[in-house]
């Protein structure tokens, strides 16, 4: 048995993980990634228990299965060993999971109150169905709220994966680090983007292309950004920001406020107020 054989055989370990995620039984060796020993986890994994989520939190629209709360906690203490890479974040696993389940009522009512908003706030929308199994908005607000909680529970890695799923599917950026309040619609959806400090009240509205940015950052001696500062808008409630606007910075929309589209906001909006585009006297008509 030659040296590579050795090295090889050395990095093998049986998995302790018997859920039926599907991990393979071997631990990949880590060359360059420092001390972490330990697995990630997984794209696929972390879908299915957002499914098992989605079925539970929207009980009879999409399917049911017997098994899905035994499930749910077999893949999700799973995933969760796989993100923390610390014996104290391990320690914790049963009060996160604990926290996470009770926390379903809420979880449900939030979204419940999310799809009324699109289903009264689109005239296209037909049924409350057609709002829950088509809306993309509704896909990518389901996909944070879940993602949402688990960041508040301190979870590192699953939260941005679940928000990048959804991302990656509807084209709606929310990060799991954004607060955002009951009633929320997304309307259309493709290429908004929340960041991470947004503050977002209830019953707001927003139409694609809407951007709740940063607009400068904070830089460390090294010259990159530092990290944790709050940098992107408050929205407050009964806010509509329409199409390709972009709001940037950590300013205040204040309540009943309009934004109209195509707009680029670096400052305050005032309670109630209405920015809309300036009309330019440039239409040329002509009749032949």
């Amino acid at each position: 048995m030659d040296e590579r054989t050795v090295k090889a055989k050395d990095i093998k370990e049986e998995s302790s993980h018997d859920c039926g995620c599907g991990r393979g039984k071997e631990r990949k060796p880590d060359f360059h990634l420092g001390p972490c020993t330990s697995d990630f986890p997984e794209h696929p994994v972390v879908s299915e228990i957002v499914q098992i989520c989605r079925r539970l939190l929207f009980s009879g629209y999409y399917g049911s299965c017997q098994n899905d709360s035994a499930r749910l906690d077999d893949l999700l203490e799973c995933q969760l060993r796989l993100a923390f890479q610390d014996e104290d974040g391990r320690e914790r696993i049963p009060a996160i999971m604990k926290e996470f389940i009770s926390s379903f009522p809420k979880l449900h009512r939030l979204l419940e109150s999310d799809v009324k908003a699109t289903y009264d706030g689109d005239p296209a929308a037909t049924s409350i169905e057609e709002v829950v199994l088509c809306y993309p908005g509704i896909y990518a607000v389901t996909n944070h709220r879940i993602a949402h909680r688990l960041y508040e529970l301190g979870v590192p890695l699953i939260p941005r994966m679940i928000s990048e799923q959804a991302h990656s599917r509807t084209g709606i950026d929310i990060h799991p680090a954004a607060t955002i309040g009951s009633e929320f619609m997304i309307d259309h959806g493709t290429g908004v983007v929340i960041g991470a400090t947004a503050i977002i009240g209830r019953h707001v509205k927003i139409y694609q292309g809407v951007t709740l940015g940063a607009r400068s950052f904070t830089l460390d001696d090294a010259g990159n950004p530092v990290k944790g500062v709050a940098r992107h808008p408050i929205v407050g409630n009964n806010v509509v920001i329409y199409s390709n606007s972009t709001v940037l910075g950590r300013v205040t929309v204040g309540d009943d406020a309009v934004i109209g589209g195509n707009l680029w906001v670096t400052r305050d909006v005032a309670p109630g107020e209405k920015l809309v585009q300036a009309k330019p006297d440039n239409l040329i008509r002509s009749v032949k």
